[in-house]
């Protein structure tokens, strides 16, 4: 129960990854505001109490959206004591192939609405005893991949900002890190490789561990992350990715 008490929110709720994080911090005693463009599942099993998990609805890709979304959540939930911005879009392409509609929509969510929700909960963090951000990035973002350009530059800039946040911030008492997953089999990649008839060892094929990295795991990468654990922990851009090597 290390984040017992504690006010975080986590978007991209209604993801694989983001459903992980929310059930984890849950587990762990926190009262958690569960943020996506539609209403997020809320999550249930053991450890999980009913009341720990509130949703919420907020289109982020808008300045007004993130303002709105803080402004709801400390007025129902208290002052925010964690920040996970798990929240993304990812658009394929290389320069000549993605269109300026594309690369805004990937900037607006990947990275802007990152900053925005960052700058508004920021009053509440530093007046919080044990404040952390954390970002979701990706292994992309730390070395491109082929013919996605928007989406490894959007997430080099999170892991950028991350690492600024980090040294702008702690003398304040907010720690910032981000996660950078590589290869996640989210229920949204199981379904692509089912309707390809493609087994997962055919995609671990080059990771060294040899299976593809499940959502709980950068969960509890997540929570230990927001917990007093890694209270001297900031600025770090953590890969999990089973030591595969981009374009292995």
């Amino acid at each position: 129960m290390e984040l017992r008490s504690r006010t975080i929110i986590v978007t991209g709720a209604a993801g694989g990854i983001g459903t992980s994080i929310v059930a984890a911090c849950a587990r762990q005693g926190a009262r958690v505001a569960a943020v996506d463009r539609v209403t997020p599942t809320i999550p249930t099993g053991e450890g999980i109490p009913a009341e720990a998990v509130t949703p919420f609805v907020a289109d982020l890709s808008e300045a007004s959206g993130c303002a709105q979304l803080i402004a709801e959540v400390t007025d129902r939930l208290g002052a925010v004591d964690g920040l996970v911005n798990c929240a993304g879009v990812m658009r394929r392409g290389d320069l000549l192939e993605i269109d300026e509609d594309d690369w805004a929509a990937t900037y607006a969510v990947n990275v802007d609405a990152v900053m925005r929700l960052c700058r508004e909960a920021l009053p509440s963090l530093m007046n919080s005893e044990s404040a952390a951000i954390v970002n979701i990035a990706s292994q992309w973002g730390l070395e491109p991949a082929d013919g996605h350009i928007a989406y490894n530059s959007s997430k080099a800039a999170v892991i950028s900002l991350t690492r600024s946040l980090a040294r702008d911030l702690g003398d304040r008492g907010v720690r910032a890190n981000s996660i950078c997953p590589g290869e996640i089999l989210t229920p949204m990649l199981q379904q692509k490789l089912d309707d390809n008839g493609i087994a997962e060892s055919e995609l671990a094929a080059n990771i060294p561990l040899g299976r593809l990295g499940r959502p709980a795991e950068v969960a509890e990468l997540t929570t230990f992350l927001l917990s007093d654990r890694a209270s001297f922990i900031s600025g770090a851009a953590v890969e999990i990715a089973g030591a595969q090597q981009v374009g292995s």
